[in-house]
C-alpha cells in the first residue's frame, strides 16, 4: 500500500514505463488534461479538440467525450511530462488562483466563478490553511482537544506542528472516532473517498470511489501516527463536566477513566472535537430488557455476530440501514424493516466501483493527479448544486417540489425507483417519498430498492410499539419474530456536545443557553459566556447541499487556531465572543435558512428541531461559509485581562 505520505512528499519515481503505460491507460481524461494545463502553463490544453464534453449526470467522464486519437495525444503528452518532471528537467510554477478556477471550468465544461480561486488553490495545496503561530507570551498556555475523531486528529496535528502544548483526551480505545465505533455490516462513506480526506494529505491508493469503513478508519489513524501525536492522547477517558474558573481563567475539565476512576485537568483553552455522530439514538421501547435474542444498535455492533440464517429486524431506514440491509440480505433467513419514513436514495455509478491498478497508479505516478481529481469532486458535490436548494416562492407545486429543477430531480428519481423495482411496481406506494428529494439529506444507493424485491425481505410502515420476548409490536398489534434486532435509528445529533454539563462564565449551563435542541454558535465555533470554548462540527456547520464534513472542519479549524494564538501570544486571558455579535449571526443564518429546502415542512427530519428550526445545516455556500471564517476579527469579542 502506497503511504499518504506518498502524495504529500512528492511523486513516486517512474521505475518501469509500463506502469507509468498502465496508469494513462486507466487515468481520467479530464483529470489528465489538468495536469498537463498546470505543469506546462499552456493554455491550449483548455481549448479544441482537447477540451472535454461536460460529464452526464455524475459520470466520472473518463474519457471526456474526445475521441480515441485525442485522448492518446493527451496521454503522449502527460508521459512526456512526467519523464522531465521526474529527470528535474520541469519545474512548474504553482497556478495563480484565477488559473486554478480556469483549469476547473475548462476540465469540467462549465463556468467555476473566478471568486473561488483562492478557495480553490488552498484545497489544491497551493495555499496553506495553516496558521503560523506567534512568539508566545505565555509558555504554559495549554491547549484540551476532546475527542480524537477526525476533527480531533487534525486540531491535535496543527497544534503538533506549531509547538503549542497540548492533550487529547479521548473515550475510546484508539483514534478515529465514530470510524472506530462503526463496524456494522456495510460501513462505509457516502461521499467520495477522494473527498473524504484532508486537503494537507489526500489519500492516492484508495480501493473503491466510495470507502468502506475499515479503510477510512485506516486512514485517520495512518495519519495520526504520522503526525506524532499519541504520545499527547489520553485514551480512555470520558469527559463528564467542563467549567470556567474565572480566577484562574483555565477549564476545569472533569472526566473519568475505564475503572470509574476520577480524572481532573485544566486546560487554558479548549477545543470540543466530539463530533455530531458520538452518541447513539436508541428509543426507549417498552419491553426491549425482555427480548431473548440480541438486540444491538448499529454504532454498538459485535463484528462476532451471525447472522446466518437468522430472522433479523431492523429499526429505521436511513443512512446506516441503507448500508446494512443489502450487505446483510443474502445471508439472513428473513429481514424485516420497520419503515418510519421514506427516504430518497440517489444513484452514483462509482458508488460500488472499485479503483482499478491503474488508477491506483495515476494517483501514484502523475504529479498533481490525485489532487485535481479531488478539486473535481470538490466542485461536483459541493456548491455546484447550492441553487437547487432554493425555494421558488412562485413554483406551484411545493408539495412535491420546491422549483423547476429540484422537480426535475424528483421525476428522474421516481423513474429510478420504478426501473429499480422491477416487476415488484407494489413496492412503489411503499417506497417513494412523497416529500422534494434534498429534504433530508441525500442517500447512496447502495443495492436498497432491489434488495427490497428480495422474497425474504419486507417492509412494515410503521413505527415500533413495544419489543417482545420474541420480536416486535407493530403500531397496528401485529408481531414480528426475530432472532436479532438491528437499531439503525442514528445518533443524538441535534444534542451538540451531549452528555457533557459545561458551566459557563456566569455558572449557567450551556443547556440553560440552548435548551434540549437549539444550539446557536458564532460560525458554529463559539458561544457567548463560554470564554476559551471552541466547537468544531458545531450547529449549523453541516453542508446539506453536499461535499464532505472535513471541508468545513477545516474551515473552523483554522478559525480556532487564529483565536489560540490570540491568547498564547497576548496577555489576554480569555476572549468571548460578544451576544449581540452571535445573536445577529443566527438571525441571519435563520433568514437565510427561509429560503432553502431544510425549511420544508412536508416531512421530519433530524435538521429541525422541535420547534422546527434548523440546527444542523448550514445555510452558507462553502465560498460564502470559507470567507466568513477565513480571518477572525477581534471586534466580535471581549477580551479578558488581568
Amino acid at each position: 500500500m502506497v503511504s499518504v505520505n506518498t502524495q504529500i512528499a512528492g511523486v513516486a519515481t517512474v521505475s518501469e514505463e509500463n506502469s507509468l503505460d498502465d496508469a494513462l491507460n486507466c487515468a481520467n481524461i479530464p483529470t489528465l488534461i489538468a495536469v498537463l494545463a498546470h505543469l506546462t502553463g499552456e493554455d491550449k490544453w483548455l481549448q479544441e479538440p482537447y477540451a472535454p464534453a461536460r460529464a452526464k449526470g455524475l459520470d466520472d467522464n473518463d474519457d471526456g467525450g474526445l475521441p480515441p486519437e485525442i485522448q492518446d495525444e493527451i496521454r503522449d503528452a502527460v508521459r512526456r511530462v512526467v519523464v522531465d518532471y521526474q529527470a528535474g528537467l520541469l519545474a512548474p510554477e504553482d497556478p495563480s488562483p484565477e488559473r486554478v478556477a480556469r483549469i476547473l471550468s475548462a476540465i469540467l465544461h462549465e463556468e467555476v466563478p473566478s471568486e473561488y480561486g483562492p478557495l480553490l488553490s488552498e484545497e489544491m495545496g497551493f495555499a496553506s490553511r495553516a496558521v503560523r503561530f506567534s512568539e508566545p507570551a505565555n509558555d504554559d498556555f495549554v491547549v484540551g482537544i476532546i475527542g480524537a475523531g477526525m476533527s480531533g486528529i487534525a486540531a491535535a496535528r496543527e497544534l503538533e506542528n506549531s509547538g503549542v502544548r497540548y492533550e487529547v483526551l479521548e473515550k475510546n480505545d484508539g483514534v478515529g472516532g465514530t470510524w472506530f465505533e462503526n463496524k456494522y455490516p456495510g460501513c462505509g462513506v457516502d461521499t467520495p473517498s477522494s473527498l473524504y480526506s484532508y486537503s494537507f494529505a489526500p489519500k492516492p491508493d484508495w480501493s473503491g470511489y466510495f470507502a468502506k469503513r475499515d479503510e477510512v478508519f485506516q486512514y485517520f489513524r495512518e495519519i495520526a501516527e504520522q503526525s506524532g501525536i499519541y504520545r499527547h492522547i489520553r485514551f480512555g477517558i470520558e469527559v463528564d463536566s467542563l467549567k470556567w474558573d474565572a480566577e484562574s481563567a483555565t477549564w476545569l475539565v472533569v472526566a473519568h477513566d475505564r475503572s470509574g476512576v476520577r480524572v481532573e485537568r485544566r486546560y487554558h483553552a479548549l477545543v470540543s472535537a466530539v463530533g455530531q455522530v458520538n452518541r447513539p439514538s436508541i428509543p426507549n421501547f417498552e419491553g426491549i430488557e425482555s427480548f431473548r435474542g440480541i438486540a444491538r444498535h448499529t454504532a454498538e455492533w459485535d463484528e462476532s455476530i451471525d447472522l446466518s440464517g437468522k430472522r433479523v429486524i431492523v429499526v429505521g431506514t436511513g443512512a446506516s440501514a441503507m448500508q446494512v440491509v443489502p450487505t446483510i440480505a443474502d445471508s439472513v433467513d428473513q429481514l424485516t424493516i420497520f419503515q418510519r419514513s421514506r427516504h430518497w436514495a440517489l444513484p452514483h455509478p462509482n458508488y460500488q466501483r472499485p479503483l482499478a491498478d491503474g488508477v491506483r497508479l495515476a494517483n501514484e505516478l502523475i504529479p498533481f493527479y490525485t489532487r485535481w481529481y479531488r478539486l473535481r469532486a470538490f466542485w461536483n458535490f459541493g456548491d455546484r448544486i447550492y441553487d437547487t436548494m432554493q425555494i421558488d416562492p412562485e413554483w406551484p407545486h411545493p408539495d412535491r417540489s420546491i422549483n423547476k429543477v429540484n422537480e426535475s430531480h424528483r421525476v428522474f428519481l421516481t423513474n429510478y425507483v420504478k426501473e429499480q423495482l422491477g416487476d415488484r411496481q407494489d413496492l412503489l406506494d411503499v417506497v417513494l417519498p412523497k416529500y422534494p428529494p434534498y429534504t433530508k439529506r441525500p442517500l447512496i444507493d447502495n443495492g436498497w430498492y432491489k434488495t427490497l424485491t428480495r422474497p425474504n425481505v419486507r417492509v412494515v410502515e410503521s413505527g415500533v410499539s413495544r419489543i417482545t420476548e420474541d420480536g416486535v409490536l407493530d403500531e397496528y398489534g401485529a408481531e414480528h419474530a426475530a432472532d436479532i434486532i438491528i437499531f439503525a435509528t442514528g445518533f443524538k445529533i441535534q444534542q451538540f456536545l451531549y452528555p457533557m454539563e459545561i458551566t459557563g462564565r456566569s455558572g449557567k449551563q450551556l443547556t440553560d443557553w440552548w435548551g434540549i435542541d437549539d444550539a446557536r454558535a458564532y460560525l458554529g465555533v463559539t458561544v457567548p459566556d463560554f470564554p476559551n470554548l471552541f466547537i468544531l462540527n458545531g450547529p449549523n456547520t453541516f453542508a446539506g447541499h453536499g461535499g464532505s464534513a472535513i471541508l468545513a472542519t477545516e474551515f473552523q479549524l483554522r478559525y480556532t487556531l487564529q483565536c489560540l494564538d490570540w491568547l498564547r501570544s497576548t496577555n489576554v486571558r480569555a476572549i468571548e465572543v460578544r451576544e449581540d455579535v452571535c445573536d445577529e449571526y443566527n438571525d441571519r443564518i435563520d433568514e437565510k435558512m427561509n429560503g432553502l429546502i431544510w425549511s420544508h415542512r412536508g416531512t421530519s427530519t433530524y435538521f429541525r428541531n422541535a420547534a422546527g428550526r434548523v440546527v444542523v445545516n448550514s445555510p452558507w455556500k462553502y465560498i460564502d461559509y470559507w470567507r466568513m471564517s477565513r480571518d477572525i476579527d477581534p471586534s466580535d469579542y471581549i477580551e479578558i485581562r488581568d
